[in-house]
């Protein structure tokens, strides 16, 4: 055994252990096929599928198979709030303080968030003219300028914007990569929108001097309403789907909890202040802390009853909610 096929097959645990004693040895043997006679590494492609094939089967193992079209139905909300959010703050680095306010500011720009704010708009145009995993590539690239800006931004001793404001946009770009791999046109086309409907607004917003800085009610007032917005959007189609016996967007629902949770801890933590429109960063720090560990622990108990409770049989000839092939 080389360390190709020993790497393989630790990857290969994503799986439970009866199909890989039933299926392990043909998996990793048809991706030794495919390698190449001096790799030494599994591609990060095949690593990626092997993780995403190896969860599905521990889906269908407890079963919880829609959880994943809940999942892909969440990554598009995501993907829709996190373009409506660079259009917002995009449009809004374009319009820096006047200069006898004496704000620091980049060049005509407000921060260098801009170059970031400007990655998220060209994903949102890559999702709506590209295949998904080109997509994926845009919003993996807007992902890493966004983790990156605030050592940048330091080391350039330049100013950013805060980290309540990147850290719920990391959290649904991470969400929006679940984004599905052959989505219609019109959920191409939805980021896309938001973001343009997004930058009319903020415009119009900033002629009549009614947009401030990422700060203030920015923080305490905005974001939580749009995380608030994100939950009422997912719960009316949990109730529309529901209707129709579609469970995924329950599970959207529950999955929009953990980035609908970072989008309001400027408000939760501003709970904990001595007055309103006070709050430390331990209170904001200890504040993501409890929702990073609030919304995970959520989806796991959600998953755990479901698997607990009897799935009751499908009738043939319906769409398979994994895989989307027809039922025998």
């Amino acid at each position: 055994m080389n360390d190709l096929e020993r790497r393989y097959l630790r990857l290969l645990r994503a799986y439970p252990a009866d199909y890989r004693r039933a299926r392990g040895a043909e998996i990793v043997g048809t991706y030794l096929d495919l390698a190449t006679s001096d790799q030494r590494w599994p591609a990060p492609a095949d690593a990626a599928d092997l993780v995403r094939g190896g969860l599905r089967q521990r889906l269908r193992a407890t079963g919880v198979t829609d959880l994943i079209p809940g999942v892909r139905l969440a990554a598009l909300l995501a993907l829709v709030t996190a373009s409506a959010l660079a259009g917002v703050w995009g449009t809004a680095e374009l319009h820096p303080s006047p200069v006898e306010w004496g704000v620091p500011h980049v060049g005509p720009f407000v921060s260098l968030g801009v170059v970031m704010w400007a990655a998220w708009l060209l994903a949102a145009v890559v999702i709506a003219v590209a295949p998904s995993p080109v997509a994926r590539w845009a919003i993996s690239l807007a992902l890493l300028l966004t983790i990156a800006l605030p050592p940048v931004a330091a080391a350039l001793d330049a100013p950013r914007p805060p980290l309540m404001v990147l850290l719920p946009q990391v959290v649904l770009g991470l969400l929006g990569l679940a984004l599905p791999d052959r989505p219609s046109r019109a959920i191409r086309l939805a980021p896309a929108l938001s973001a343009l409907l997004a930058v009319v607004a903020t415009e119009f917003l900033v002629g009549l001097d009614a947009v401030g800085t990422y700060y203030g009610a920015t923080l305490e007032i905005f974001l939580p309403t749009v995380g608030g917005l994100l939950l009422v959007v997912g719960a009316l189609l949990a109730m529309g789907l529901a209707l129709g016996g579609d469970t995924r967007g329950g599970w959207a629902l529950v999955i929009l909890l953990t980035p609908a949770g970072f989008l309001a801890v400027p408000g939760l933590a501003d709970s904990f202040g001595p007055t309103y429109g006070t709050f430390t960063f331990t209170e904001m720090a200890v504040t993501s802390v409890a929702v990073a560990l609030a919304g995970p622990a959520t989806l796991f108990l959600a998953v755990r009853f479901r698997s607990l409770r009897p799935s009751s049989p499908q009738p043939s000839g319906q769409q398979c909610p994994t895989c989307g092939g027809a039922r025998a």
